[in-house]
């Protein structure tokens, strides 16, 4: 029997949460309820969702610990359960089975990690199971750590061969300016050659959202791209964003060769 098309979504932390940096329900549920009319049509996907830090903050407020690469540690091992347990929950609702799957950079070494890795994946699709992929931000520091999940987005989507990669963000793609000036137009595709890098705008982050921008998106997009897997920047609040992009409608910005 054929292999099932394989797509890997990844969600980032700025869609997932409110201005307060609280997890928003409704978001999960919207990429649940889309996955799940994916797998309908025989279409697996491969969730790489960040908001551990978030969840984790969340359940803690403020802690003592003053090290911020030792507090994202322990926001992250506390928030990781209830992530999990936010899409157990909801696939649950959709019959469907799920499995979290922690990573940190050298699993994706040649070697034996990396055969752990693909075997990991490949059992989990075989039985129809959702993988649910995260960095592990527990043990994961400096040298092993991904520049962020839009890497470790990447690097899964080439281990189990998919056809394409969505990165959700908080904007509806990559403009000419600044998403909110009238002047700025939408880019619908992008060839890898490109120089899209002009048109980066940088923003401020707090503590606990996540750590990949715009710069580092397009960085990840061409280099997917490049190795004839589609990868496309999209807004992960749109309704029904992953399907549409599915459906080959110009949603997003979409990275080619």
């Amino acid at each position: 029997m054929d292999k099932k098309r394989r797509i890997v979504v990844k969600v980032g932390t700025n869609v997932m949460t409110n201005k307060d940096n609280r997890i928003l329900g409704p978001i999960l549920k919207s990429l649940v309820r889309q996955i799940a009319t994916l797998y309908e049509e025989d279409i697996m996907v491969v969730l790489v969702s960040s908001g551990s830090a978030i969840a984790g903050k969340e359940i803690l407020g403020q802690i003592s610990v003053e090290d911020a690469s030792k507090r994202r540690q322990v926001y992250s091992s506390v928030g990781q359960p209830r992530m999990m347990r936010h899409y157990y929950s909801i696939f649950h609702d959709y019959g469907m089975r799920c499995a979290q799957v922690l990573a940190t950079k050298r699993d994706f070494s040649p070697g034996i990690h990396r055969e752990n890795m693909i075997n990991c994946y490949e059992s989990l699709l075989s039985e129809g199971i959702i993988p649910i992929a995260n960095e592990d931000d527990a043990v994961s520091v400096t040298m092993s750590m991904f520049s962020d999940n839009d890497e470790l987005a990447s690097l899964v989507a080439e281990l189990i061969g998919a056809e394409k990669l969505i990165i959700l963000s908080d904007t509806d793609g990559l403009y000419t300016g600044h998403p909110e000036h009238d002047d700025s137009e939408k880019l619908n595709k992008v060839q890898i050659d490109e120089n899209v890098e002009k048109y980066v705008q940088q923003s401020e982050k707090g503590e606990g959202e996540g750590r990949g921008g715009m710069e580092s998106k397009i960085k990840i997009a061409k280099g997917t791209a490049a190795k004839n897997i589609d990868t496309y920047i999209a807004n992960g609040k749109r309704e029904d964003v992953i399907l549409d992009i599915m459906a080959g409608k110009p949603v997003g910005t979409k990275f080619t060769t």
